[in-house]
């Protein structure tokens, strides 16, 4: 009698824990589900997303040589074919300035065009090269800004010939990098033990600890200079927007979740769209103070590990399966399933 009514109190603790774990994960659900499920003529994981200077053009870069074109502001997309030497490249970044656009991956490729993707040509780039490009920024006639998984950084005023680094040392393996619109950048070890920054006029970059016993995950800025940082275990911090290197307090949006947070992007100044694994996907229109929850989102079979806004009518989610794309909607006044294209 004894043992039954052990386990029997076993069996209630656990329910119980299982009970509390569930009410804590609770967060309330967004009124409305803006994201549009966009299908994709492609099974290789798609990896960033640029648009020309025209609205309506746009081009989406991935693994196995992944290319391709949307005319209609993201809502279908056609792939194009490069003729390349017939090796296996994964292209990791893409970005136009008006028509002339850049793409780069590894192996060492480098593509640029000048006439919004009509014709690309291939720029050499040196076998010395630290690391391999995961960032290209056009910044404007023949300009761009290149940085690679080491935090090398070089950029070329001519179209590509030639190329000038911007630090002295690379910062070794990095997890992600983020570049803000005003040239600084923000890198996260491989580890998620530290964090380092750089912006221009640097001759190296800056290390910072990270300023608790959880591993960093993902880091960027908001529009107003403001650090975000992403750490395991669900937590969300923001810096001090009048002191960079002071951090506020630790939030968690969704306690005791078991998924992991990948990436936040701004629609506007308040609205702050935060992704994660397992299709999870939440909202804050305070600037995270508040969160709420797409739970529509989640039976996209992905985790969404790329968030961009190019304007607060157009945005973008990826997902690390093959060929999951997410397309904001803007005043959508119902909420239900993911609509699927």
């Amino acid at each position: 009698m004894g043992s039954k009514f052990r386990i029997w109190q076993r069996i209630f603790a656990l329910v119980a824990v299982v009970f509390v774990c569930v009410s804590c994960s609770r967060v309330p659900s967004t009124a409305v589900n803006p994201w549009k499920v966009i299908s994709i003529p492609t099974e290789a994981k798609l990896l960033d997303l640029a648009f020309t200077g025209n609205p309506q053009h746009a081009y989406l870069v991935g693994s196995n040589n992944t290319l391709l074109e949307s005319n209609d502001a993201g809502e279908t997309w056609q792939p194009v074919k490069l003729q390349l030497d017939g090796e296996k490249y994964r292209f990791n970044t893409v970005s136009f300035s008006g028509q002339e656009g850049w793409i780069a991956g590894e192996p060492g490729l480098m593509l640029h065009t000048t006439d919004e993707g009509r014709s690309w040509s291939r720029i050499p780039l040196s076998e010395k090269l630290p690391g391999s490009p995961v960032s290209i920024v056009a910044l404007g006639q023949n300009s761009a800004e290149m940085a690679t998984d080491v935090g090398a950084i070089y950029k070329t005023a001519d179209g590509g010939k030639n190329w000038k680094a911007q630090v002295e040392e690379a910062v070794g393996v990095v997890r992600n990098m983020e570049r803000s619109a005003d040239g600084k950048y923000i890198a996260v070890s491989a580890k998620g033990n530290f964090y380092s920054t750089w912006e221009p006029g640097l001759n190296a970059w800056q290390p910072h600890n990270r300023n608790s016993s959880r591993k960093v995950e993902n880091m960027g800025f908001a529009e107003n200079g403001q650090l975000w940082m992403l750490a395991r275990g669900g937590q969300v911090q923001f810096s001090d927007p009048a002191n960079p290197e002071e951090w506020q307090k630790a939030q968690y949006p969704e306690v005791s979740t078991s998924w992991g947070l990948l990436d936040i992007a701004y629609r506007t100044p308040d609205e702050i769209w935060l992704s994660g694994g397992s299709g999870n996907l939440l909202q804050s229109s305070d600037g995270g103070k508040t969160w709420e929850k797409d739970r529509a989102v989640e039976e996209v079979p992905a985790n969404l590990f790329k968030i961009v806004f190019f304007s607060p009518e157009n945005g973008f989610i990826i997902g690390d399966r093959s060929g999951v794309l997410l397309k904001y909607q803007p005043n959508v006044e119902a909420s239900a399933k993911p609509e699927s294209a």
